[in-house]
């Protein structure tokens, strides 16, 4: 269950919030001409789901004027898909990986014989 479930949202809301998780992140402006809305029902809209803590909102520049990227909290994101048992990928980190590494093989391992 995401916390999307856990409130209550109005439609508008939801597909605001939807559109952010889909999208990973974009920025205001392009939302609310995604959801066909002005740009003061986008702001709203942003303004209401930060403060639901359903999202975050960072202030930035794009196309030459002042805007907010909006991307989902990290309670939202699922990590589930680097972990193999109970090891976080080897990509994971700045270091270039070795694909004939030990670490990698035995994430390798991990993955092909975890248990579902």
């Amino acid at each position: 269950m995401s916390a999307a479930d856990e409130v209550d949202l109005s439609e508008d809301e939801r597909a605001a919030l939807e559109l952010i998780l889909e999208t990973r992140g974009i920025h205001q402006s392009e939302l609310w001409k995604e959801l066909d809305v002005s740009s003061r029902k986008g702001s709203r809209l942003a303004e209401s789901l930060v403060e639901k803590d359903l999202i975050q909102r960072e202030e930035t520049v794009y196309e030459g004027h002042n805007t907010y990227f909006l991307m989902p909290t990290a309670r939202d994101l699922d990590f589930s898909l680097l972990m193999a048992g109970d090891m976080l990928s080897p990509f994971i980190g700045e270091e270039e990986v070795d694909p004939r590494s030990d670490a990698f093989s035995q994430w390798l391992m991990n993955l092909a014989y975890e248990e579902y």
